[in-house]
């Protein structure tokens, strides 16, 4: 699996989302996905699962420096001396000395953005992650984070999936030398899967429907996506799309079904949306 670099990161362009993810079973995943071949595991402080993550890292016996582990600080952590806190709790948690990204997991309408970014920098500059950057920002917010941000912003993660438009969204993150990393990027819940320009792919390239909407994520520049399973042997089969390429009609006909704009994860403290 090819990495993405994004402002000095490398990133690989799969990795395995823990979202909902819990105990033993999340644990147990981890370290099957590392075993597997992953090289990226991402959490939140939120999850409620560090601990178990860290349990499936420590247990793979993988070196520290051949993984690539996200977390994010939730909302009502964002102010600076809450953030601190938050970041050293997360670490504590995974049985980390830092994580390879720290994110701002979703922005806050309260704290100035001002100060959490402050607070994000100084994380990277006491150590606390080798990179920063921000989560569930549309591009009037990515463009004031990466204005106030001293270190640049190696990611924007967002909820990205065939049924929903994210092109203004990827046209900022490339402009700003930020990867876009997709989470639900198989539309959870919303039965993509089964839509005809991605069954008339699959059925083309002998792959199953997830294989080529994972395929359709990587495919596009600067674009990292973040699968969730509980299933173990999804675990192969979603890092196994480098054998081979979508056409531009293909692509093309994806991309098509943007369209629809089905946002799955939209809260009442969600940000405005770019329309």
């Amino acid at each position: 699996m090819h990495t993405v670099n994004a402002n000095g990161a490398n990133i690989p362009a799969i990795g395995l989302g823990t979202w909902t993810l819990k105990g033993d079973e999340c644990a147990d995943l981890v370290q099957a996905a590392i075993e597997t071949g992953y090289r990226h595991i991402d959490t939140a402080a939120m999850y409620d699962n560090e601990r178990d993550v860290g349990r499936g890292i420590a247990r793979s016996g993988l070196a520290r420096d051949d993984l690539f582990v996200t977390t994010k600080v939730w909302h009502s952590n964002l102010a600076a001396k809450d953030f601190r806190r938050s970041a050293e709790q997360s670490l504590d948690r995974l049985g980390l000395e830092q994580v390879d990204l720290l994110l701002i997991h979703w922005p806050s309408p309260t704290v100035p953005l001002a100060e959490t970014i402050a607070a994000l920098n100084a994380a990277r500059d006491d150590g606390l992650t080798r990179n920063i950057g921000v989560s569930n920002f549309p591009t009037g917010l990515l463009s004031e984070a990466v204005s106030l941000s001293k270190h640049p912003l190696a990611v924007n993660q967002v909820e990205y999936h065939p049924n929903l438009d994210q092109t203004k969204v990827l046209t900022a993150c490339r402009a700003a030398g930020t990867a876009m990393v997709s989470y639900c990027p198989l539309g959870r819940g919303l039965d993509i899967l089964r839509q005809k320009p991605i069954a008339d792919a699959a059925a083309a390239h002998g792959r199953s429907p997830g294989q080529i909407v994972l395929r359709w994520h990587v495919q596009q520049q600067g674009v990292i996506a973040i699968p969730r399973t509980t299933k173990r042997e999804r675990l192969a089969e979603n890092l196994d799309i480098d054998g081979f390429q979508l056409t531009d009609a293909e692509m093309a006909a994806i991309s098509a079904m943007r369209s629809a704009n089905n946002r799955i994860c939209d809260f009442e403290f969600s940000p405005k949306w770019d329309s």
